[in-house]
């Protein structure tokens, strides 16, 4: 099946869109999570 020029740019931005997302879901997780990971290695560090 042939695709327009503007369906393959379609489907380009959305995959550019999802990518972002997940971007933006890590992000997320690594500012809720990072201060909690660093804590446990400190704790286990000074353990030690």
């Amino acid at each position: 099946m042939l695709c327009s020029i503007d369906e393959h740019g379609q489907g380009l931005v959305e995959y550019a869109f999802i990518l972002v997302l997940v971007v933006i879901g890590l992000i997320i997780v690594v500012a809720v999570l990072g201060g909690k990971v660093l804590n446990m290695y400190d704790t286990v560090n000074t353990k030690f």
